[in-house]
């Protein structure tokens, strides 16, 4: 349906989704680098935050840390705007604001700002107009930098491994997104959430999808993530699955994922 161009996609603001789950491990860092991969794919103009200070989102889309002058550390620390700490990829409309462990650091000085929790999307405002669709990779805790993506972002994506303990955390994060919707965001909505890692072969991962489908219903993404060893094997070569291998599971998920976020997001 989409992925024409965005010549015809009027909007003045970049659609911005936090990608987030307060558990590790569950394919939220892969999400967002190969949503972002995908949707640039589709000719609309993407920003990638990497919010996270494990800088995955980072080195999995090839910026090398040691390179870096300037990145979210400065950002969030509120001595750069987020337009200089920009960086462009080897991906045409794909660009990245970087980050590196530094930037936990960072995270202990704004809690002390007065202004703390919207320094984001402050710093966003900035440059939405540039993009159609800002993903932010957030930390896989319920930080104020995960907080900040929150209020930062229309929308939050919450990956889920279909593997025991799935929905494990996940009810604190629902409530958090309830009292960041109350007092600070109040558009805030749940695109989506994602299955990942699944194994149609094996009872276990069919249940724990019945069981997220149920809790979840309509909110569940038809995509589901395969467990993929060509995902697993990209970020190491620093690229997205789709141009580590167009034709695996993995790629051929990713891409349907970006379809089903478009139809979501664009009215």
């Amino acid at each position: 349906m989409f992925g024409e161009g965005y010549s015809w996609y009027n909007s003045n603001m970049a659609k911005v989704i936090c990608v987030t789950n307060q558990k590790g491990g569950v394919g939220k860092t892969t999400t967002a680098v190969n949503l972002g991969y995908y949707l640039a794919k589709d000719k609309f103009r993407v920003l990638l935050v990497d919010l996270d200070p494990q800088g995955n989102a980072t080195s999995g889309l090839g910026v090398g840390k040691g390179e870096l002058k300037q990145t979210m550390t400065e950002v969030m620390a509120g001595v750069a705007k987020l337009k200089e700490v920009v960086t462009t990829t080897k991906y045409k409309n794909l660009d990245i604001a970087p980050t590196t462990p530094q930037l936990a650091n960072a995270e202990v000085e704004l809690a002390k700002r007065p202004k703390k929790f919207v320094t984001l999307k402050a710093a966003l405002t900035e440059v939405a107009k540039n993009y159609d669709y800002i993903i932010i990779d957030s930390p896989p805790s319920l930080s104020l930098l995960t907080v900040n993506g929150m209020v930062a972002a229309d929308y939050l994506l919450l990956p889920v491994q279909t593997e025991f303990y799935a929905l494990e955390g996940v009810a604190q994060l629902l409530e958090s997104m309830k009292l960041v919707k109350k007092a600070m965001n109040p558009g805030l909505k749940l695109l989506g959430v994602l299955a990942t890692m699944y194994d149609k072969r094996t009872t276990l991962s069919v249940q724990v999808l019945e069981e997220v489908k149920k809790y979840f219903k309509d909110k569940v993404f038809e995509t589901t993530i395969p467990r993929n060893v060509r995902v697993a094997e990209a970020p190491s070569h620093g690229v997205p699955v789709g141009a580590y291998d167009k034709f695996s599971k993995g790629s051929k998920a990713y891409k349907a994922l970006a379809r089903e976020v478009e139809g979501r997001t664009i009215k």
